[in-house]
This record gives C-alpha cells, structure tokens and sequence, in this order.
C-alpha cells in the first residue's frame, strides 16, 4: 500500500513538472513573439529575459532560456524600430511604442523598414512551426527550440548593428543605401543574403525616382534623400595654399586662377542672376560609393534636359518628345533592374548611357541644326568678341565724350542710342539682331533690376562692385544678349559673364589703340612745327606703345580668337553629341581667357590704367 502511494505521489510530481514544462515554453513562444509574461519578463535596460525564482529549472536551462530569449529581445527593438517609422507591423499594445521622435523619416527608411519586416517573417513562422510541433508532442525539450531558432542567431545580432547605425547616425535618404551595402559585404552568408535583399526594396526607392526625373523631369524628393537636388552644388573643399598658388604652366597662370577660369568664381553670381533658371546639381553624401560620380552626372543631365523640355511651353510639333517617344521603353528597362536581386553596375550604367546618348543626339540636333548654333556662336563672336571691328571703332567715337566720365542715371540709354547709331552707320540694320543686344551700364545707386533676370545675360562688370563708384563709364560697360531656348543650357548666365570678361578687356585695348592712332594724326599734323627734346620722345613713346599695342590686337585676333573659334566650329562638326559640344565650348572659353592674358594681374592692370587715362 506504501509503495503504491509513493509511486502516485512520482507520477503526480512527474506530471506537475510537465504541466509546468509545457506553460513555460508556450509562455516561451509568446514572449519571442513579443508578448512577454510573468515567467518571461520584460525590461527596457536588459530586454527579455526568464524569471529568477523558478525552482523547477536547472541553472544550465536558464542559461538556454537567457540565450533564445535574446532573439526575443532583438524582436522586440525591431518591431518598435518598423513602427516608429512606419505606424503598422505585428506588434503589441501593451509596449509603449512612442511616435517617432529620432528625427529619421523618408521614403528609403520605410523601404529599409519594409525589407526588415520581410525578413523577420521566416522567424515567425518558425514560432509558428515550433507551436504545432508542441502541440503534437508536448514532451519536446528546450533544446528542441533552441535548435530550431539556432539559424537566427547569427543573423538577428549583425541586423541589429545596422539599425542601431542608422538610428545612432541619423543615416538618411540614399545613405541608407551605402549603409546596408558595406554591412552586406561580410563573410556569413545568411547576413549577406537577407542584406541584399533588404537592399534590393531600398533601390526600388531609387528606381523610382530615378524613372520620375530622367524620364520625366519630376525630382520627387521632398525629403532631400536623393542624390539630385535643386540648387547649385555646395562645391569641393578648397586646395591647399601651394596648390593654388603653383605655376601650372599657362602663360603663367596659377591653381588658384585657373579655378575661376572654371566656373568657382562665378557661380554666386549664376545665381543671383538668373532666379528663374531652375538648377540642379548633384548632392554628393548621398551617392553610394558603388554608383560612380561619372553615372551620376549622366542622370543629373538626362534630368535637366528632360525638366528644361517639360517645363517649356514650346511646340511640340518643332521639339517632338527629347526621348524620342522611347520613355516605355526605358521604363520598361528600369523596371527590369530593379526587379533584379542584386544591383549590377554593368547593367545600370548601359541603360543610363542609352538614355543618356538619346537626349544629347536630340539637343544636337534641336541646337545645331533648329536653333541655328553656329549662327548664334558667328554673333558672339562678332559682337562679344569684336569681330565687327568697324562697328566697334564708330562707337568708341561716338561714345568716348560720354563715358569718360563716371556714369550716372541716363548713361545706359545714351550708349545704347550711340550704340544704335554706329550699327546704322556700318549697314548694320537687322531688325531681328539688334533688339537682342543691350549694352549695360552698372553705377552706384543702380538699382538691382537687371541682376534679378529682366533681361536675360545682363551681368554686372567684373572691375568694379555695384556698391563703388566705377571710376569711367568704360569700366562700367557690359553687354546683354538675350540668349533665345534652348540654347540658354549653352549660354548660361555665368558664361554670358565670361564673354562679358573678354569683351571688356578686347574693347579697351581697341580704345588704346585708336587713342594711339589719334596720337599719331596729331604728330603728323604738327610735324612741319619746330619740334623740341620732350616731343621728341613723347612721339617715340607712342611709336613704342602703338607697335606693342597692334601687334597685341594681331595676336588677339588672329593667333587667339580666330584660332580658337575654328577648332570649335571643327569640333561642333565632328560629333552629335551636344555634351561634347558643351565641353568643347567649355574649353574654347578656358583657352580664350588663358591665352589673352587677362588673369595675368600685371598686363591686365597696366591695360586698365591706361585704358582710363585716355
């Protein structure tokens, strides 16, 4: 009777131990999947973990239990993670999930929370798994879970790493990208696999844009996360002081000159000058070191030249569609990339080259053979760069009397008058061709209309600031070409500027020499007079500036301008490609202001002085 009693009071134990077995790994399975409880607990600091005071479980099974509970935990901060910055995943109410107050938003932080929730769904599903198992056999061990979570062991802590990066670096837009990439570069490959995988819903992001701006001219970036933005580029960190200061070999020109004859000096004034021209320019933290700076120019081209056409009420039946009607088809294509699992540079950068060489043939074909642009390079080059001499050497005579002095309110329509009178003078009466051209007059006190874009290339003098008072109404000469669409993305403000440079500098060397030749009439008009020592060297004086002065307009004229302006017409001719005219024009401008010496301080001062001496 003893023995049957104590047998009972076994099987009763035994069978309390498994009941107690069995609630503990059902409480198990709730609290990985976020639902914690008393024999699992939960704390902000130390995340899950098992209860101390549970006398039915070995030291080295709470060892276990601690260890599969970490999986819990990490659970845990993701899901809060996804619905911080996304409002909606499988989670909880009792855990106070706060709305996002860590200053991340955007659309590629929801893709990145989209692919992280994508990846702990096979997780749930092996919790899923386990509970049927135990409810077909509720005898199975710890170890059995243990065993069928082992697999995310590695792969929930390398996750982690990531978002903590993204949370504790504030990681934004596109540098989410670079972010999860160089985290998919390690060497365990489940860690690899579900990185790429994230990545990939991340460049659907990208994708997306991506089709909106190239093939449509829409930047949809409302959060700056793109590596296109609206504005002009911030610019590269200054060189260091030998560098700009270092010969390059140029006629004497320096690093530091060479950058202006670059655009760096320009660009505020781009700016100022042309508000209404829309500019875009590359965001460069946000490219991903695996997109090359080479690609990324090509997009922010294709996109500027695509928004320039979409943006312009012109007519369709002359402009047509810039793609050539191929946007399905390269919609089609970008579908395709990024359908792919894994991004391939190869494959990216073939279709962005195609689109690419689609735009620049039709902008060549649009400039050079609609719009007429070896006409409209033959104007500047006979009003910005003298070529109409006769023109003018009539209107310095006309207008020495008026511009010797300092300029004030009435000068600008004065010299405009003088300007319309020398063109009558030299036969030149196109009705289509002189309202395009205004010369400028820039004075204290002006006011700043003509800098906000009334007319289109008006440009303040690069001698003098607005706020002086320009010594002579030369130095405050400048001219105004109304640059007609599309060939604006030629002419830019700031290269109208750059011509405007030149043009200042050719016309005051043609002064000094007409002021020379007017030294020289005078000479032969009182040679018959008796002549003293002092004349004697005043005329040799003249016969020394005027042999230097021609033989610098010859040099000007024939060795620089002439020379250069063919191999620009030879270049436009050998390609269509309107990037490669647009480089070659780039060049011309760089070679015209290195080889006429205007950076070179000393000539160009002496050139000012005694340009305002006469």
């Amino acid at each position: 009777m003893t023995g049957w009693i104590n047998t009972a009071i076994y099987v009763n134990f035994d069978l309390i131990s498994d009941f107690k077995l069995i609630r503990m790994i059902h409480e198990l399975l709730l609290a990985l999947s976020g639902y914690p409880g008393t024999i699992f607990t939960w704390n902000k600091r130390t995340g899950l973990q098992v209860s101390q005071d549970l006398p039915f479980l070995h030291p080295s099974e709470t060892s276990v239990l601690n260890r599969i509970c970490k999986l819990g935990s990490e659970y845990i901060h993701f899901t809060e993670f996804i619905e911080q910055h996304t409002g909606h995943v499988h989670q909880q109410e009792h855990h106070s999930i706060q709305t996002n107050q860590t200053g991340l938003n955007g659309v590629y932080l929801r893709a990145f929370c989209t692919g992280l929730d994508s990846m702990l769904q096979p997780y749930r599903q092996a919790l899923l798994d386990l509970e049927q198992e135990f409810l077909g056999d509720p005898h199975l061990s710890i170890s059995h879970v243990n065993y069928m979570l082992d697999q995310f062991q590695l792969l929930f802590p390398s996750v982690m790493v990531v978002v903590e990066t993204i949370k504790s670096q504030k990681i934004h837009g596109c540098q989410i990208l670079e972010t999860v990439y160089k985290h998919s570069c390690g060497g365990l490959p489940p860690v690899r696999m579900v990185l790429e995988k994230i990545l990939a819903v991340c460049h659907g992001v990208m994708y997306k844009q991506l089709a909106a701006w190239m093939l449509h001219g829409l930047l949809l970036d409302q959060s700056e996360e793109f590596y296109v933005k609206q504005g002009p580029s911030a610019g590269g960190a200054a060189a260091n002081q030998e560098e700009d200061e270092e010969d390059l070999g140029i006629g004497g020109l320096s690093g530091k000159q060479l950058k202006e004859l670059q655009d760096l000096r320009l660009i505020e004034e781009e700016n100022m000058l042309a508000p209404s021209l829309q500019q875009f320019s590359l965001r460069a933290e946000m490219l991903p070191s695996y997109v090359p700076i080479r690609v990324a120019e090509k997009i922010l081209f294709v996109g500027e030249s695509v928004q320039m056409f979409e943006n312009h009420n012109h007519s369709p039946s002359r402009a047509g569609s810039i793609l050539k009607h191929q946007e399905d088809m390269f919609a089609t294509e970008l579908h395709r990339l990024k359908q792919q699992p894994l991004f391939s540079l190869v494959d990216f950068e073939n279709l962005i080259d195609g689109i690419r060489s689609t735009v620049a043939e039709h902008l060549w074909t649009l400039m050079v053979e609609e719009s007429d642009l070896l006409g409209q390079l033959k104007i500047i080059k006979d009003f910005y760069l003298l070529g109409r001499g006769e023109l003018y050497q009539v209107f310095i005579d006309h207008a020495q009397h008026m511009l010797k002095t300092p300029p004030t309110a009435v000068t600008e329509h004065d010299v405009n008058v003088a300007f319309q009178q020398a063109a009558h003078k030299v036969l030149l009466d196109d009705d289509n061709l002189l309202p395009l051209l205004h010369l400028t007059i820039d004075y204290q006190g002006k006011e700043s209309k003509d800098a906000t874009g009334t007319r289109e290339g008006a440009t303040p003098p690069q001698e003098s600031s607005p706020r002086e008072v320009p010594p002579t109404g030369w130095a405050a000469l400048g001219l105004a070409y109304k640059v007609q669409w599309p060939l604006h993305i030629l002419f830019t403000p700031a290269v109208l500027e750059k011509y405007n440079v030149i043009f200042r500098y050719l016309l005051s060397v043609r002064r000094v020499q007409s002021e020379l030749q007017h030294c020289w009439a005078l000479q032969m008009q009182r040679k018959h007079l008796k002549s003293n020592q002092t004349d004697a060297v005043k005329w040799r004086l003249r016969n020394h500036m005027a042999f230097l002065v021609d033989n610098l307009q010859y040099y000007l004229q024939v060795d620089v301008l002439e020379s250069q302006f063919s191999q620009l017409l030879q270049q436009i001719n050998s390609t269509r490609d309107f990037e490669s005219i647009r480089l070659a024009h780039d060049h011309f401008l760089s070679n015209l202001l290195a080889q006429s010496f205007i950076l070179l301080k000393p000539s160009r001062y002496a050139d000012d002085q005694i340009a305002m001496s006469l």
